[in-house]
């Protein structure tokens, strides 16, 4: 953990993939089927855990090298969705400590709520399949507003929504576009150094508040009575 200890703050957003639960076993699945059913080598999950933060993009990265700009994204894109979400909820799981820091955050008085650059067709079944999400006071999908992060409009929708104003708001994540759509919101932002990160990130340049190495470590972060 590093960082101060964060004052003021009375509603805690968290980004879904990569920070409250551990879904690149579902999504490298999806992709890594698309390889086998076209006869190639089935490749572990390490190689898609790093890039699992960039849904499909970062997992046709990784199975077949493919970049939006290929001829083929939009078809191969579309069969990616196709196999997740018959799959979505078979493997994944919160991360070790999520549910004790839920628990506690609403035994201090704290609400909490996600806001997650994921689609709704893809959110929903996933936060109705997980009791860990009975007691999110709101979810923002990634087209829950006309933008998605890095953009602060869905994490000034969840502000909206909790009746809170943004600068009484923290944002957990584990991606750079996380802190900078916190940042432009105007919350305070925390740095999930457990989750995806991406390749080769140097999260202390991404300018959060505060970094974690773990969820209960946001607790710490905390002025709490």
């Amino acid at each position: 953990m590093t960082g101060a200890v964060l004052t003021g703050i009375r509603a805690v957003l968290f980004d879904l993939d990569g920070t409250l639960i551990d879904s690149a076993p579902d999504l490298g699945a999806a992709a890594d089927l698309m390889r086998t059913r076209r006869g190639l080598t089935s490749l572990p999950l390490e190689r898609y855990r790093p890039l699992a933060g960039a849904g499909a993009r970062g997992m046709l990265k990784v199975a077949f090298d493919m970049s939006p700009e290929h001829v083929d994204y939009e078809t191969h894109k579309e069969e990616f969705f196709v196999h997740y979400e018959a799959c979505l909820t078979q493997r994944t799981r919160a991360f070790p400590e999520v549910s004790e820091l839920l628990m506690a955050l609403q035994h201090s008085g704290l609400i909490w709520g996600v806001v997650t650059n994921k689609s709704q067709r893809f959110t929903a079944p996933i936060t109705r399949a997980m009791p860990l999400f009975d007691t999110a006071k709101t979810i923002i999908s990634g087209d829950t507003t006309p933008y998605a992060k890095p953009h602060p409009a869905p994490l000034l929708e969840a502000a909206r929504r909790l009746g809170m104003s943004p600068s009484m708001c923290l944002y957990v994540g584990d991606d750079e576009r996380d802190i900078a759509a916190g940042r432009a919101a105007g919350m305070q932002t925390v740095a999930a150094r457990y989750g995806y990160l991406g390749l080769d990130a140097d999260v202390s340049c991404w300018g959060a508040d505060a970094e974690v190495t773990s969820p209960m470590g946001v607790l710490k972060l905390l002025e709490l009575p």
